[in-house]
């Protein structure tokens, strides 16, 4: 059987050497030694000066709208995880869905200024597969109508614009930490920004608010992540070369096997180099791409309809009247195809044989 993702698992004596420490030291959540460790490595690698570990990448969304005291309307893109906009609607807040681009699935930016109103407080857009939004347009418009800017950026893992960090980009920018992604502590999140008086706050809030031991300083949710996650997290740290450079041959494999296959890749970003969080392709017909799903079924190898369908008609808890036609065609075509560490090039090849046999017959 070949699932669409597995995780990465480092040798278990790696891990439990982290392990052996948290039972000796029998400190096992609460910002421990092995978390505050993890920020610091992780700050290193990503060459960043501010980063906070929390619980997964759906609260540090809900912390980064708490943060900003953003009210009213955010606009955001219907082409996400559903955690992208049911967290606005947590925080009491109404998400504007914007259409996306048909090249690089990224909202258009191109559009956003159209949806601005007097409620508008923020721009909250993903860049999806890990493919960078274009920034540089959101910044001008949110600097235009005073607008704050988070980025979803759950999928973009190391990902870079001209050697630049893309979560250096917006006011605040998450990434998530979930056993699914190319780097993970089984259950993560990362919340990052430049400001120092974010992150100050942000780390209050991260704690339920305390500012010592008898005072609160902020209105805080318990978004602190475990020793045992911290663990995992160190212990993938020290193979995310190797990860990549894996993901990264059987993205190649990919796009040579299947070069005449009936579909296109997201375009990605100009000035920055794909992560290999993900193998998208956008069919040229949704018939074409069922039939490959259940002809691969058939042989015991799944894909994943990521995303699908589009938030903007899927979530009962949303009304929107958006013409949104790219998303709405794109989200019917989209499929995204097994990568994952442990994937061989020769089970790449035999998913490719078995699409294109499909497709020609």
């Amino acid at each position: 059987m070949i699932p669409v993702t597995k995780p990465f698992l480092p040798p278990i004596q790696v891990y439990q050497y982290f392990l052996e420490g948290i039972w000796k030291r029998q400190w096992l959540t609460n910002m421990g030694p092995l978390a505050n460790d993890l920020e610091m490595r992780l700050k290193e690698h990503l060459k960043l000066d501010h980063l906070l570990f929390v619980t997964n990448g759906t609260v540090a969304i809900q912390m980064a709208i708490k943060a900003l005291e953003l009210q009213g309307e955010i606009i955001t893109t219907p082409f996400s995880f559903v955690a992208t906009t049911s967290s606005i609607v947590w925080e009491n807040c109404e998400p504007v869905f914007v259409d996306i681009d048909k090249d690089s699935l990224n909202i258009d930016a191109d559009k956003i200024e159209a949806s601005i109103t007097a409620k508008t407080s923020a721009i909250l857009a993903t860049h999806v597969y890990g493919n960078p939004c274009n920034v540089d347009k959101i910044e001008e418009i949110a600097k235009k109508h005073n607008l704050k800017v988070i980025y979803d950026a759950a999928h973009a893992f190391g990902v870079e614009i001209n050697g630049k960090s893309i979560f250096e980009y917006g006011d605040i920018s998450i990434c998530s930490l979930h056993a699914t992604k190319l780097y993970h502590s089984t259950e993560g999140g990362l919340i990052l920004t430049k400001s120092p008086e974010l992150l100050k706050k942000l780390a209050y809030i991260r704690n339920f608010g305390f500012d010592g031991p008898e005072n609160f300083a902020e209105l805080g949710i318990n978004g602190k992540n475990s020793e045992f996650h911290a663990a995992m997290g160190l212990a993938n740290l020290k193979y995310i070369d190797s990860i990549h450079k894996k993901r990264k041959e059987i993205t190649e494999r990919y796009d040579e096997k299947l070069q005449n296959l009936k579909a296109v890749r997201p375009v990605w970003h100009k000035d920055s180099k794909n992560n290999f969080s993900y193998y998208p392709v956008v069919f040229e017909s949704e018939k074409l791409m069922l039939k490959i799903i259940e002809h691969l079924k058939l042989h015991e190898i799944y894909t994943r309809r990521y995303f699908y369908p589009s938030l903007s008609n899927s979530l009962p808890y949303v009304k929107s009247e958006s013409d949104l036609p790219v998303t709405e065609d794109v989200a019917e075509r989209v499929l995204c195809l097994p990568l994952y560490h442990d994937l061989t090039l020769e089970e790449v090849d035999m998913i490719a044989r078995l699409m294109l046999r499909i497709q020609n017959n």
